[in-house]
């Protein structure tokens, strides 16, 4: 990017590389292709752009990549490919929605859910096996299988047929297999719950605070609360695994209108629950969300002010000797400190639609992730890329949807991306960009996620420009 003052003709090896910046109250942020990163005074920024001046060099450390004199280029090439290490790999999340029932009545269901009682909407045993079989010819040796809805255990006889089919799949393929279960929790059994720990099944419910904001959110079907039941189940999975445990429980956020002020107390029930972790995610504008956007909706603004209570008061409380860490701040602290693949697919490029991650409809359908799906059971199926009956992996992953994806991805082809300081760690995601805007390329320039993502990435990179241990905290959790 040309900065004031960069004559690009100019021969001085002091001057920058292709950089990007932006100016922060006082200060100028500066990043380049690896997610290296600087912090400059104004003095500092404007010696190091003006080429042939003297400070540049000793404003920023050529071994970061921010001096054209003296590249290191197998370092900045050892860290782009170590943060995006999944372009050399196939889709390694594979999501199985077992039905579209649920016993919930969420304000902002994205997933369509059909009742209870409703016929035709259950995965069969046949497809379950049939999608396992598909999702094991992905080339990635390591594959995670995450069971959704509706809710999952709901339809548990299929659930646990594909566990014990999977893992005697993928010992024949001589491939690595997880599970993952997200659900209410609400259908728990000391069974199930035994069957689950047996086969290392990860855990993740929903969970949007303490029990007024949760059971506004999340209630019952015929109105009761639904909070009980999901503290009940994460107290019993948090003292079964102890801290630390890979199959968690973790627990989502998803912040409404009613979350607006209160991040002191929805950490606090996180943390009164002794669970590590928090990912605060705004409501996607999906599904049920947008008939009810007057009530539950926040916008973009209101969402950026509310992660960064939430954040602030997890540094404050890591300070204090209480471990909890914020998802997305430790996946964007992943890239920019560690420069490490955050395997996190909603944050790549180009994104993870079709090559990060498939979807599998109770039917058998396949679609370029979750979001895709919630799409077609609007009755849009634009991200269907084919079916486990009729279709082979490679004619998936050659699917136009697949590709189209991609190519709305790449942000190198998104003009004002390109250019975004916050280019080495983001992600844009073609399905909100055409539910929203009608494109799959959107326009960020007014753009609600890409307004979301700026106030996220403001956050974290505040927590590491404040001056004090924000570096430390976040390289903390890595290990954790």
């Amino acid at each position: 990017m040309t900065v004031p003052g960069f004559r690009m003709a100019s021969k001085n090896k002091n001057i920058p590389p292709q950089i990007r910046w932006t100016r922060r109250g006082g200060r100028y942020l500066v990043t380049n292709d690896s997610g290296s990163f600087i912090s400059l005074s104004a003095a500092r920024f404007r010696r190091y752009v003006a080429a042939g001046l003297p400070g540049g060099a000793a404003a920023a450390p050529r071994e970061e990549g921010f001096i054209r004199g003296g590249l290191d280029f197998t370092e900045q090439a050892r860290r782009w490919r170590e943060s995006n290490a999944y372009l050399g790999r196939g889709p390694g999340l594979h999501i199985l929605v077992l039905t579209l029932r649920c016993n919930h009545a969420c304000a902002y269901c994205q997933a369509g859910a059909a009742g209870t009682s409703s016929r035709g909407t259950d995965m069969k045993p046949a497809t379950a096996r049939q999608c396992l079989d598909f999702a094991l010819r992905s080339p990635e040796p390591g594959l995670t299988m995450e069971f959704q809805g509706g809710e999952p255990l709901l339809n548990w006889p299929v659930l646990k047929e594909a566990v014990l089919y999977g893992e005697k799949k993928a010992a024949a393929a001589g491939k690595r297999i997880k599970f993952a279960l997200v659900s209410n929790f609400s259908l728990m059994t000391p069974e199930k719950a035994a069957f689950l720990e047996k086969h290392g099944v990860a855990l993740c419910a929903s969970l949007d605070g303490p029990a007024e904001i949760h059971d506004a959110n999340r209630p019952l079907r015929g109105g009761s609360g639904s909070h009980a039941l999901t503290v009940k189940w994460l107290k019993y999975f948090r003292k079964k695994f102890g801290p630390g445990s890979d199959l968690g429980p973790s627990a989502l956020l998803t912040v409404t209108r009613r979350s607006l002020g209160r991040e002191r107390e929805i950490i606090g029930e996180y943390v009164r629950l002794g669970l590590s972790s928090v990912f605060v995610r705004p409501t996607a504008p999906i599904g049920l969300a947008p008939s009810a956007w007057k009530e539950i909706g926040c916008g973009a603004e209101e969402f950026a002010g509310f992660y960064r209570g939430c954040l602030s008061h997890i540094m404050s409380l890591n300070r204090k000797g209480v471990f909890i860490r914020e998802k997305t701040a430790f996946l964007i602290a992943k890239k920019a400190l560690a420069f490490r693949d955050n395997r996190f697919v909603d944050l790549r490029c180009p994104c993870g639609a079709g090559l990060g991650q498939l979807t599998y409809n109770f039917d058998g359908d396949i679609y370029t992730c979750d979001e895709g799906r919630m799409l077609a059971r609007l009755g849009d199926r634009l991200f269907r890329a084919g079916s486990v009956f009729r279709d082979d992996y490679r004619r998936v992953i050659m699917s136009g949807a697949v590709k189209a994806c991609a190519a709305a991805s790449c942000l190198e082809s998104q003009p004002a991306c390109s250019r975004c300081v916050w280019r080495p760690y983001c992600g844009v995601c073609p399905v909100h960009n055409y539910h929203t805007q009608g494109s799959l390329w959107g326009n960020m320039a007014d753009n609600e996620r890409c307004r979301v993502m700026k106030g996220v990435f403001g956050a974290v990179f505040g927590c590491l420009e404040d001056g004090q241990d924000g570096a430390g905290i976040f390289r903390s959790w890595f290990d954790q």
